[in-house]
C-alpha cells in the first residue's frame, strides 16, 4: 500500500515511524515550513520531517493546498492513502478524494467528543475518566467525518495533559496500523458521528493560566495538570508570577481562605475555594529555574498563612 503521511509535530512522530517500521510504502511527507524558534531565531523543521529526512522519504512543505497545489504532488506520488495526524492545515476537497481510500486522520479524542486542535489538553481540563484516539475517514468538516476505529484509556486522577500526550501518541500508532489493516481486508464499517455530542477544544493561549484559588480543588487539579506543559497554571507570590507544575488532590479540609498556604515535608499545600486542598510539587518562580515546591519553600521561608492571590 503506497502512503503519502502528512503530520507536524511530536505528536505525529510515532505514527509515521510506526509505518516505516512495519514495511508501509511511505512515498512521501507533506509537513509544515520550518520555522524560527528560541532567542536566536533559528530555522528549525517540524518533527515529522526531521523523520522522513533521515528515512529519505520525500518531504513536501506547501504554503497552501489550494488550487490544485496540493492534488499536482499527489498525482506524481500516487498514494492508495493519505494519513493525516496532527497536519495544520485544511484540506480541499480535491485532495480528500484524490486517492484509492481517501484520507484518514488519527485524532487524539473519543469522537464525536472534542474536536478541534487541543483535545488531549481538554479531556484532562474537563476532569474527564477516559481519552482515546479516533481514525475517521475525512470530509471537509472539522473533525467531523465518518468513525472507523476508536481505542479508549483511563485517564490518572494525577496525569498531565504532557503525560497523556505521550501515551495517546502511542495509542495513535496502534489505531493506524489496525486502521490499515482492516481497510485492506475491507473489514472496516463506518459510524457516521453524531454531531449533538460533539464538542470543540479550542487552541490553548496563556490567557488560560491564571488560577482563580475561590474554584473548587478539583477544579484548580485539573487546570494546573491540564496546562501542563504548556501554557502552565500561574498564581501570584510577592507581585511575581509563580508557575505551578503538578499537584495531588488531599482528602482534608482547611478553615482558611481560598489561596492559604501551608508549607510540608512534600511540597506545597494550597487551600482552594471549597475549603479542600491540593498539595503543588514543582514550581518555577518569574526569573528562576524550575524546582520542586520544598526547595522553593525553604529559599522563600514559605510559612502558614502566606497567601497566593487569584
Amino acid at each position: 500500500m503506497r502512503v503519502v503521511y502528512m503530520g507536524t509535530p511530536d505528536f505525529a512522530v510515532k505514527p509515521l515511524e510506526a509505518l516505516i517500521s512495519n514495511n508501509y510504502e511511505v512515498v512521501g511527507v507533506f509537513t509544515q515550513p520550518d520555522k524560527p524558534v528560541g532567542r536566536k531565531v533559528i530555522l528549525t523543521p517540524p518533527p515529522v520531517k526531521v523523520v522522513a529526512c533521515e528515512n529519505n522519504i520525500p518531504v513536501f512543505q506547501p504554503d497552501s493546498l489550494k488550487n490544485g497545489e496540493g492534488v499536482k504532488i499527489l498525482e506524481e506520488l500516487k498514494p492508495d492513502v493519505v494519513i493525516v495526524v496532527a497536519y495544520g492545515k485544511i484540506l480541499p476537497k480535491d485532495f480528500l478524494e484524490y486517492a484509492k481510500y481517501g484520507c484518514i486522520n488519527i485524532h487524539g479524542s473519543i469522537l464525536p467528543e472534542y474536536r478541534g486542535a487541543a483535545p488531549i489538553q481538554w479531556s484532562v481540563l474537563d476532569g474527564k475518566e477516559f481519552a482515546g484516539v479516533t481514525s475517521m475517514q475525512m470530509n471537509e468538516g472539522l473533525d467531523t467525518g465518518d468513525i472507523l476505529l476508536v481505542e479508549k484509556t483511563k485517564i490518572d486522577e494525577n496525569e498531565t495533559s504532557g503525560d497523556l500526550y505521550e501515551r495517546l501518541t502511542v495509542l495513535g500508532s496502534d489505531v493506524l496500523l489496525k486502521t490499515l489493516v482492516a481497510i485492506e481486508k475491507g473489514d472496516l464499517t463506518p459510524v457516521k458521528q453524531d454531531d449533538s455530542k460533539s464538542s470543540y477544544a479550542k487552541m490553548l493561549d496563556k490567557s488560560l493560566s491564571k488560577i482563580d484559588w475561590n474554584l473548587s480543588a478539583l477544579e484548580v487539579h485539573n487546570k494546573i495538570r491540564g496546562l501542563d506543559p504548556w501554557p502552565v497554571a500561574l498564581t501570584v507570590y510577592e507581585g511575581k508570577n509563580l508557575k505551578l507544575f503538578r499537584s495531588r488532590l488531599l482528602n482534608k479540609e482547611f478553615d482558611k481562605p481560598a489561596g492559604s498556604v501551608f508549607p510540608s515535608k512534600e511540597g506545597i499545600i494550597v487551600v482552594c475555594g471549597d475549603k479542600n486542598a491540593i498539595l503543588i510539587t514543582e514550581v518555577q518562580l518569574e526569573g528562576k529555574k524550575r524546582m520542586s515546591a520544598i526547595d522553593f519553600s525553604r529559599g522563600n521561608k514559605l510559612t502558614d498563612g502566606t497567601i497566593f492571590e487569584n
